[in-house]
């Protein structure tokens, strides 16, 4: 069986995976200080009672969690609730956010050692995984255990699918070990029935319950002070090759008379002296949010390549732009801008958030461009009419509004399991 050989490699290469997790650590993109979660040592003890497992890659998937995890606790206030990310990204930007019934540690990485050390100290008695993560030796861990596995939010890309059908065998195995699939499209939900998954249900997607960015109202008040009289737009959640375009366009509306500040939210802030040296040598005049400048008279772009404060922005700029849609990255979500009262624009790559995007062009609730040298002139159209600024803005708010409840049927179809 695949599973088997796939064990057996992950024993031998040990040694390369150590390595592998220690250049990462040198690259700083391990906490140093909570390394040994990765191999599944625990920094906390175990909360008494049931314990929930919640595992998440990436910041927006783990911020699409917070409000289940409050609806669960509500409903079963004996829960306690473990979250598992990936990302030390994730890890500082949650951990504030969680409730005193939760907790955070490090996702321990997919080798059976690890992760018998983890399950043995955490001994959950449900897991939630979200999206797309199929990690084998994971699956089947908790299988062994008995420990049912509910994947949320479940979605498989068109390329994703096309790997798995080849070792299809080995896919059904994986797929055995999921007691129920909320898909958060049709098409997924066909892709995982395809692969064995069962039974597999499509909800919607659980990014429409997630809770607005957090954003310091007194900060916010301080930045439209330093910005009165400004044009502000943003390009939130960028990726390399896309600041270059942040800044094509913004010597393209400059030419216009109003004054302009262009904010760059990298998506990745330890990145902000790669963008630092683009903007130095673009000859812009700019502050950096890191290093505590203020925006002045003069500043033409601000680099805000700090964490946890997409919110903060989303709240100041009238119009955001989505960063990842403009290079094959796959978009970011476009939710998070919508409940803060931005009018969105993205580019042709939004395969992450296929349905969602979808749901936003129809209900006219953002703009979609096919190439990056029309970004300046979306911008300049919704910063000059505000009238048609505000409507996209105000369809974006009220389709996330509405689209909320779907917390309450996810809920519901993962109750029994939840009560078991």
């Amino acid at each position: 069986m695949l599973s088997n050989l796939y064990r057996l490699l992950t024993d031998l290469s040990a040694p390369l995976i150590d390595v592998y997790m220690r250049r990462r650590l040198a690259a700083g993109r391990e906490d140093a200080a909570r390394f040994g979660e990765r191999f599944g040592h625990p920094s906390r003890p175990r909360p008494g009672g049931r314990l929930i497992w919640c595992h998440a890659a990436s910041v927006g998937e783990a911020a699409s969690l917070l409000l289940l995890i409050d609806k669960l606790h509500a409903l079963y206030p004996d829960l306690s609730v473990l979250l598992t990310t990936g990302t030390v990204t994730a890890a500082r930007m949650m951990g504030p956010r969680l409730p005193p019934y939760a907790l955070h540690q490090y996702a321990p990485i997919d080798r059976v050692r690890c992760l018998k050390r983890f399950l043995d100290h955490w001994r959950p008695s449900l897991a939630l995984w979200t999206e797309s993560e199929l990690w084998p030796n994971t699956l089947l861990a908790l299988q062994e255990r008995d420990i049912p596995v509910v994947l949320l939010n479940a979605r498989m890309s068109d390329k994703s699918f096309r790997n798995w059908h080849r070792v299809k065998g080995f896919a059904r195995e994986m797929m055995s070990c999921f007691s129920l699939c909320l898909a958060q499209s049709e098409s997924d939900r066909g892709r995982f029935i395809a692969l064995g998954a069962s039974p597999v249900k499509y909800v919607g997607n659980l990014k429409y319950a997630s809770s607005p960015l957090p954003c310091d109202a007194q900060e916010l008040e301080r930045l439209r002070l330093q910005t009165a009289g400004c044009a502000v737009w943003v390009m939130a959640s960028t990726h390399r090759g896309e600041e270059e375009m942040a800044i094509a366009a913004h010597r393209a509306l400059a030419a216009k008379s109003f004054r302009l500040l262009t904010v760059i939210v990298p998506r990745h802030a330890v990145r902000g002296d790669e963008v630092a040296r683009l903007l130095e040598e673009s000859g812009l005049r700019f502050a950096r949010r890191s290093k505590g400048e203020a925006i002045l008279p003069d500043t033409e772009v601000y680099l805000a390549d700090t964490m946890g404060e997409l919110g903060l922005f989303y709240a100041l700029c009238p119009v955001a732009v989505m960063g990842g849609s403009f290079v094959r990255t796959g978009g970011h979500n476009p939710i998070e801008a919508a409940q803060a009262g931005a009018a969105i624009v993205f580019g042709p790559y939004m395969y992450n958030f296929s349905e969602i995007a979808r749901e936003f062009l129809l209900a006219q609730a953002a703009v979609q461009l096919q190439h990056a040298n029309e970004i300046a002139f979306a911008v300049d159209r919704l910063l000059a009419d505000p009238l048609e600024r505000n409507r996209r803005a105000q369809a974006a708010r009220l389709l996330a509004e509405e689209k909320r409840s779907i917390l309450n049927r996810i809920v519901g179809e993962m109750e029994g399991w939840v009560k078991r």
